[in-house]
């Protein structure tokens, strides 16, 4: 189910901007998987980045099952043909192609769009999944302590540099910027387009301390591409200066933490731009992937179950909303 109606109150509560934006919350609304055939009766087209495995493999798996025809894409090309070769095994490998992308790369994601164009016209489905850690992580002493515990430094197990961070921001925040902006043409071809960017609950703003950050943020009335710019700009320099732990920035996983906030107020910002779009953000949960060193509590495919509803829900569905798996969030 998509909603209690407990969760549509929570919506109308903390939701910033008025329902035309949301979409209706209704009965229309809490359709199960199986009642999407009304989306899905066209051919839907879809792109998935950091798709050769965890998350990204399962949404393409997920998609690819109901129908849609997905383009799975990868940084590393081989890991990518290797990943498509696999999908022999489950029944529709016809509905799957692959396309190397880099989406820190303006030329490489400007191939992909060339190619999306001249096979398919449109593009119905944006799985904005590809994601790094920002760190470097002692793999072993990570699964043995756990995540998020208090008792443990971390600072001896997770390594971080400015490079790193630098990394992180241009690919969890501005590579999402770079896709969005690159194929909203071809998104706007279609009658029912759905932009989905993965996220995490780590990016929500109760996680950063710094004042000045969290009040841009959460200022969704003024809220603008610019500013959350000049958010992720400010955290770049202070972390430069090594002063970023004192003006209140994560300390744990900080760039990670910082680009999804970024991106959770990015996708705010873009459902207020461009309202034909239902563009959502979504938390997986705590997915065993290598990002976290299989450290997760959840498959790949329960993880993937959420950002493939979002893609394939109704017309009228909501829009400009944080989830945490099939739930409704604050952000």
């Amino acid at each position: 189910m998509w909603f209690t109606l407990k969760h549509v109150r929570e919506v109308r509560f903390f939701l910033p901007y008025p329902p035309s934006i949301v979409g209706n919350l209704t009965s229309q609304s809490f359709r199960p998987m199986s009642e999407y055939s009304a989306f899905l009766s066209t051919t839907r087209y879809a792109v998935v980045t950091g798709a050769n495995k965890g998350i990204g493999l399962g949404i393409c798996r997920q998609l690819a099952s109901h129908g849609v025809i997905v383009v799975l894409t990868a940084r590393d090309q081989k890991k990518g043909l290797e990943a498509l070769e696999n999908f022999k095994n489950y029944g529709f490998s016809d509905h799957i192609s692959f396309h190397q992308l880099d989406v820190t790369d303006s030329e490489s994601i400007a191939s992909l769009v060339d190619f999306i164009k001249s096979k398919f016209g449109k593009l119905d489905i944006l799985v904005n999944n590809a994601a790094i850690s920002g760190v470097q992580i002692d793999g072993d002493a990570y699964k043995a302590v756990g995540y998020a515990r208090s008792d443990v430094n971390y600072d001896e197990i997770i390594a971080q540099s400015y490079e790193m961070t630098e990394e992180c921001i241009d690919t969890n925040y501005y590579g999402v910027k770079r896709m969005t902006e690159a194929f909203l043409p071809l998104l706007n071809c279609s009658d029912s387009a759905r932009i989905v960017n993965v996220s995490s609950s780590m990016g929500k703003l109760k996680s950063i301390q710094n004042e000045w950050a969290r009040g841009i943020l959460n200022d969704a009335e003024r809220l603008t591409e610019e500013r959350v710019d000049e958010v992720i700009k400010e955290f770049l320099k202070d972390f430069k200066e090594g002063s970023f732990a004192a003006k209140g920035w994560p300390a744990f996983l900080s760039a990670y933490t910082v680009s999804k906030a970024a991106l959770n107020a990015y996708t705010r910002v873009m459902a207020v731009e461009h309202p034909a779009i239902r563009i959502n953000s979504v938390c997986p949960g705590f997915v065993k992937t290598d990002l976290n060193r299989n450290a997760g509590i959840l498959s790949v495919e329960e993880g993937a179950e959420s950002p493939v509803r979002l893609a394939l829900m109704p017309d009228g569905g909501p829009s400009g909303l944080f989830f945490v798996r099939k739930e409704v969030s604050s952000f």
